[in-house]
């Protein structure tokens, strides 16, 4: 049972005007009570969880919140964590988010913002020490499981490439453009960038259609034209562009769209 709180005075009265305000605005948690760490029981806990079992026994929402360390007013950090992962549809929008952006939320500051960023950049460059785990890209179907319902849900056309070493493994995904996929807009230089810098012989080209009809339009047959081009007078070969839909994709290399 939990002690009765002390009758508030001027200063308690102040911090419960303030706590009220800032739930009305919603920028916080209001006086609704919400379990701490330190209020779960100790085998409970995500650190003596993880010592206790092991790092693959947590959720990510409890891996990141011993990133975050602890929460805000009374908002616990689990319930932070889980806000986070939901706003931004889990681990690859959160590292998609501007440092920047990550500041906008109740509770984390430039600290907290750099941890997360840290702890993600270590994850991703783990990764790309271990070749051997890396996806490997054999047909479309491969990139569609890699991206395919992630790029359905976006918004606005966005283009991504998949950057592939000699064996097809996946070296990155970066993304490239946002907007609508013109290609008098559309830089080659900004579609080649990465590959450029990392040395990868080939790459992959993908983009979502926000209507959910991937079906290509003449601006993405020939932006794959003007793609296969540069790729070869760079030696990058270009093995594919995929338009992402909603529950379909479309190959333009294998409906030879392009490519020809």
């Amino acid at each position: 049972m939990r002690p009765t709180p002390p009758l508030p005075n001027s200063r308690t009265r102040g911090r419960s005007s303030r706590s009220s305000r800032s739930a009305a605005e919603g920028r916080g948690p209001g006086l609704e009570y919400r379990p701490l760490i330190r209020d779960l029981p100790t085998g409970e806990r995500p650190r003596e969880r993880l010592r206790d079992y092991g790092a693959d026994s947590l959720s990510n929402a409890e891996l990141l919140a011993i990133v975050l360390r602890v929460g805000a007013d009374n908002e616990s950090v689990l319930n932070m964590a889980a806000r986070l992962l939901s706003a931004y549809d889990g681990l690859p929008g959160l590292a998609r988010a501007s440092f920047g952006e990550l500041e906008q939320h109740h509770g984390l500051g430039p600290a907290k913002v750099a941890q997360v960023k840290a702890s993600l950049e270590l994850g991703r460059r783990l990764v790309a020490t271990q070749p051997q785990d890396r996806p490997t890209v054999r047909s479309p179907s491969d990139v569609n499981n890699l991206l395919g319902s992630e790029m359905a849900l976006l918004e606005q056309e966005e283009i991504r490439v998949v950057l592939l070493d000699t064996r097809n493994h996946v070296l990155a995904i970066p993304p490239v453009y946002k907007g609508s996929v013109n290609t008098s807009l559309v830089r080659m230089a900004e579609l080649f960038r990465d590959a450029v810098r990392q040395n990868c012989p080939a790459i992959i080209l993908v983009h979502n259609h926000p209507s959910g009809d991937p079906a290509p339009s003449a601006e993405d047959i020939e932006l794959t034209r003007q793609a296969v081009a540069a790729g070869k007078l760079l030696d990058i070969d270009v093995l594919d562009h995929l338009v992402i839909g909603q529950g379909r994709f479309v190959s333009l290399k294998e409906k030879g769209l392009g490519f020809g």
